[in-house]
């Protein structure tokens, strides 16, 4: 009987001992805040944005849809192609089922837009 029971404190002094290793090793309240806000005071891609506007005043046809990385361009409610702006990748096309993907490395000019989005449809 008495061996059971020191075997049970010896079971919840590791369990203690490992919760509070752990709670020592995890990061300080103030630095997720921190990291928080460093992250919504980043600015979103400025190339996406300057083509969300240019597509909006040039082609007033076309409906412009913001999502994460990336714009989706529709026309009539049908989704003519994406658009991405990574300067990493090379300015190419490809597709995404019907959709194509157009990668530009900076904000396009109006003739190319023009350009690709009618070879798009």
């Amino acid at each position: 009987m008495i061996d059971g029971i020191w075997w049970l404190v010896i079971l919840i002094a590791v369990v203690i001992g490992l919760w509070l290793f752990a709670k020592t090793r995890a990061p300080k309240s103030t630095d997720l805040h921190d990291t928080k806000s460093k992250l919504k005071n980043k600015p979103m891609n400025d190339a996406l944005q300057k083509t969300a506007k240019m597509i909006k005043q040039d082609f007033p046809d076309y409906g412009v849809t913001r999502k994460g990385n990336h714009l989706l361009v529709s026309r009539q409610n049908t989704k003519i192609a994406m658009i991405t702006i990574d300067p990493k990748l090379a300015a190419s096309q490809r597709r995404l089922g019907d959709i194509p993907v157009i990668n530009y490395q900076r904000v396009p000019s109006r003739a190319q837009l023009d350009a690709n989005l009618h070879d798009a449809e």
